[in-house]
């Protein structure tokens, strides 16, 4: 039976419990952010707990040892049992609020579902990809009635969302992703780090972060990297991330006469570290909602190259903290890449820039404020029996009352 009960008002109880149920939490840009964000909420408005319906992996096995996490709910695929347990958690744990994280599959269903069958008042999906391979399945289109907001991480993040991925306008609210400008800021090269990867100290490094999926388009990454060789026969190449495809991606590179060249560094803990290598950076994915690779980068003042998809262009600004050019353009990425390791000084000024940019509008401070906001936000409607309608912006539209009783 579901949960209905007047709900206390916010100034009258204590901090919101909120459930973020994931699928598993491996070293990936949308499991670093969800870490950020659960390690950073303000408890005395928010205490955050961890459900990975597979298994931690990880960043999940970290997050278990600081706050409450339970893994272990959904044994195979079409386990229709993981409704059932997944229920009772929230019920045990009195839950007030699931955020279901990632785009699509059994989280978002069954998070969602569950939810609603516990009576936890707030129900939101916070949706980190867009397009292939990532998509809102018709399954879980069907539960948008009983979603209270789909979370975007930028504008056109969220216009792509209502026009093909079925999340309706009015619950869509973008809260932008965020980076820690104390953690990512400008630093010197560790001789010691180069040395270990096989970077010769004054040799110029173009790099990538990004896991060795297909949408991250590292073949195209390796083609502008022959066409940069060329000209430029002391460059090297770094990729940090790992996957199912690197062996493939390793026979690409020897294919292209790069296996001298190009550093395949896995994945890796210290980013910040790892950044410090790289003059120019590059993004080649085919699509992509909001980056935070690209964030980081231009925190630590590189400059960067990258395909214009998605909401790139809202991070990356043409001509002032990067270049943005024709996805699959592997002629003008090399070119690009180019003009940025023969200008030293306009590189520079690109990765101040960008430094700026990243410090004025992608804080991870405002993201988390944006959590924040929109879970008290929704709770706060729901104890006044009314819902909170969002545009594509994230602004609240006028509060309509409901007939129908509090959850």
């Amino acid at each position: 039976m579901l949960r209905r009960h007047k709900l206390p008002p916010l100034e009258d109880r204590g901090p919101l419990r909120a459930m973020f149920v994931i699928t598993s939490m491996p070293v990936g840009g949308m499991e670093v952010l969800l870490v950020e964000l659960i390690r950073r909420l303000d408890r005395e408005r928010c205490l955050p707990e961890l459900c990975c319906l597979k298994y931690f992996d990880t960043l999940g096995e970290s997050l278990a040892r600081e706050i409450p996490a339970f893994t272990g709910l959904i044994s195979r695929k079409y386990d229709a049992r993981v409704l059932w347990r997944l229920t009772r958690l929230l019920r045990k744990r009195k839950i007030d609020a699931v955020v279901t994280v990632g785009t699509g599959g059994d989280k978002m269903f069954w998070g969602r579902l569950a939810a609603r069958l516990a009576g936890v008042p707030v129900v939101c999906s916070a949706l980190h990809s867009t397009g292939l391979p990532d998509r809102v399945e018709f399954s879980n289109r069907l539960l948008a009635p009983i979603t209270d907001a789909f979370i975007g991480v930028a504008e056109p993040h969220g216009k792509y969302l209502a026009e093909h991925e079925g999340c309706p306008a009015g619950k869509i609210c973008i809260i932008p992703n965020g980076v820690d400008v104390e953690k990512f800021h400008p630093r010197r090269p560790n001789p010691c780090l180069q040395q270990e990867l096989g970077l010769r100290q004054g040799a110029p490094v173009v790099g990538i972060v990004a896991a060795l999926r297909p949408e991250k388009n590292h073949e195209l990454f390796l083609q502008a990297a022959a066409i940069v060789r060329q000209k430029m026969p002391e460059a090297n190449f770094l990729i940090v991330g790992d996957g199912p495809r690197r062996l493939e991606l390793q026979r690409l590179a020897a294919e292209l006469s790069l296996a001298e060249a190009v550093h395949f560094a896995g994945t890796r803990a210290d980013i910040p570290e790892m950044l410090a290598l790289i003059d120019v950076f590059l993004l080649t994915s085919h699509c992509e909602a909001n980056p935070v690779s690209i964030l980081e980068a231009m925190a630590c003042e590189i400059p960067v190259v990258a395909t214009r998809v998605g909401s790139v262009p809202e991070t990356v600004l043409d001509a002032r903290t990067g270049y943005l050019v024709p996805p699959g353009n592997a002629e003008e990425i090399a070119r690009r890449t180019l003009a940025l390791l023969q200008e030293p000084d306009l590189a520079a000024a690109f990765g101040r820039a960008g430094r700026e940019q990243v410090i004025a509008h992608w804080s991870i401070e405002r993201m988390v404020q944006g959590y924040e906001e929109l879970l008290e936000g929704i709770y706060r409607s729901k104890a006044n029996g009314s819902r909170a309608k969002f545009d594509v912006r994230g602004v609240k539209r006028k509060r309509e009352p409901s007939n129908s009783p509090s959850k």
